[in-house]
């Protein structure tokens, strides 16, 4: 019923407790989860979780605020997608809030990316923080509407979500939404097009409320879309459907990968 489109179920915190986590999962209705890369050194790990388990899918890419490592290459990244069980680039994009200074290598490690994307057919997952305008030029620049993919961990404007989905993008919302202090963020959950909007967890970041301050978990993903549905006036169940399919909609290599399944 409900899908994590983004979390770190590699990382050590959450690996250790992988058994526990794909449980709590199954006891939540969380069908599937995006395991997302942050470096090419741990993609490997990325990947293993994914070839384990059929519900849980992979992405390959490197984070913006990962500053000193080898800077992947187009071809790389497109033949690192070349698996059954990658099903996106990234995540990738800009962030201008936890590093400064000149910040140009970001910007091009993003248009590799894009690239990349663009190249494999598979979507973007786009990471921007205090960096939405560059985020947005780049993508228009190299194409992207081509490929399309996601802002995770949306916490933009509604003019930037609206610009977003012009490129064909999808928005994600976290256990942000949730936070007594976001509620400008729950103004745009509230109005941008259902058909457009996907859920997630950043796990093991950013546990939504009743859990804020404790290491996250996919199985959270429902408290979410609990909160996305008493701002539409939907039940949490509605937003899981309708944000599950929108997953399969956008990462097409994971439908299809379903649709082996059921044969």
């Amino acid at each position: 019923m409900y899908i994590d489109s983004h979390c770190h179920i590699d990382f050590p915190e959450l690996a250790e407790q992988e058994d526990a986590l794909l449980a709590a999962m199954q006891v939540a209705q969380v069908s599937h989860a995006l395991c997302v890369s942050v470096n090419i050194a741990d993609f490997p790990r990325v990947l293993a979780v994914a070839e384990r388990h059929a519900h849980i899918f992979a992405s390959v890419g490197v984070h913006p605020d990962y500053e000193d490592v080898d800077e992947p290459s187009v071809d790389q990244l497109v033949a690192l997608a070349d698996h059954p069980r990658v099903i996106a680039i990234g995540e990738t994009g800009l962030d201008y809030f936890r590093l400064t200074g000149d910040l140009e290598w970001q910007r091009q490690r993003f248009r590799v990316h894009v690239r990349a994307a663009i190249a494999s057919g598979k979507p973007l997952i786009i990471h921007t923080r205090s960096a939405a305008d560059d985020t947005l030029r780049i993508l228009r620049e190299e194409g992207a509407e081509r490929i399309g993919g996601v802002m995770h961990c949306f916490t933009e404007s509604q003019s930037v979500a609206e610009a977003a989905i012009e490129l064909g993008f999808y928005i994600s919302f976290s256990g942000i939404v949730t936070f007594r202090n976001a509620e400008a963020l729950r103004q745009v959950a509230r109005i941008i097009p259902l058909d457009r909007l996907l859920i997630e967890t950043d796990s093991p970041y950013l546990a939504p409320v009743p859990f804020r301050g404790k290491t996250n978990q996919p199985a959270y993903v429902p408290h979410v879309a609990k909160m996305i549905g008493e701002l539409r006036g939907l039940t949490p169940e509605q937003v899981g459907m309708a944000s599950s399919a929108n997953f399969f909609r956008l990462f097409t290599q994971a439908d299809r990968l379903q649709q082996i399944a059921r044969q």
